[in-house]
């Protein structure tokens, strides 16, 4: 028995309407939804009890993928919410700071804590064919996702597929190309752990 195809799906197997509805919904030089999908954003973006989005967030939020903002959750001022090519989530009593930039595919955890002018993406250009302009190659997209419990510094960089474990602390300016393990502090860049908690001693040590 056939699964019923979804609207997205069907869409997707139409290169001609998907350029059509994407016009629709997305202003072609301004890259992001027009001024009547934002208005209607509150039918289709999902947040929690008591969660902020600040009035001066730019929210890039078109229905293409999902959107979720947990329990008491807060985006400060000036920040960048993209979900226009990966689904973006962020869990609950979790603080994205002041500047900061999330572009999906992205997974927050609960009770993270990204200080202000923080870069997530899960977005790469394609640039490999030099006889084609890099803005007319698309993209291409590996999930990032941040755990439970963990503090990101001011200034960090986050790139494509990365996984950055429980309550781990990354460095102010660190540049986090690869996936940092749980119960560490990290630095550098690229990033990597510089100390991790021993349970055994219960005491963080020094990575040699």
């Amino acid at each position: 028995m056939k699964t019923p195809r979804s609207l997205q799906q069907r869409i997707k197997e139409h290169p001609r309407l998907k350029r059509w509805v994407h016009h629709l919904l997305m202003h072609p030089v301004r890259t992001r939804p027009r001024w009547w999908v934002r208005l209607l954003s509150f039918v289709y973006l999902k947040r929690g009890k008591g969660s902020v989005i600040y009035r001066s967030v730019r929210r890039d939020l078109p229905p293409f993928q999902p959107f979720s903002l947990g329990q008491y959750s807060v985006v400060e001022d000036f920040c960048c919410l993209n979900n226009a090519v990966g689904a973006l989530h962020i869990g609950h009593h979790t603080r994205i700071g002041l500047g900061s930039t999330l572009i999906g595919p992205v997974g927050i955890g609960n009770h993270v804590n990204l200080a202000q002018h923080v870069t997530v993406s899960g977005l790469n250009h394609r640039y490999h064919d030099v006889e084609q302009q890099i803005d007319e190659q698309g993209v291409e997209t590996r999930p990032v996702t941040i755990e439970d419990d963990v503090w990101i510094g001011a200034g960090t960089v986050i790139l494509a597929g990365v996984t950055i474990g429980r309550h781990t602390v990354v460095a102010a300016g660190s540049v986090v190309s690869r996936s940092l393990p749980p119960y560490s502090v990290c630095a550098g860049s690229p990033a990597k752990a510089i100390k991790t908690f021993n349970f055994d001693t219960k005491e963080w040590e020094r990575v040699p």
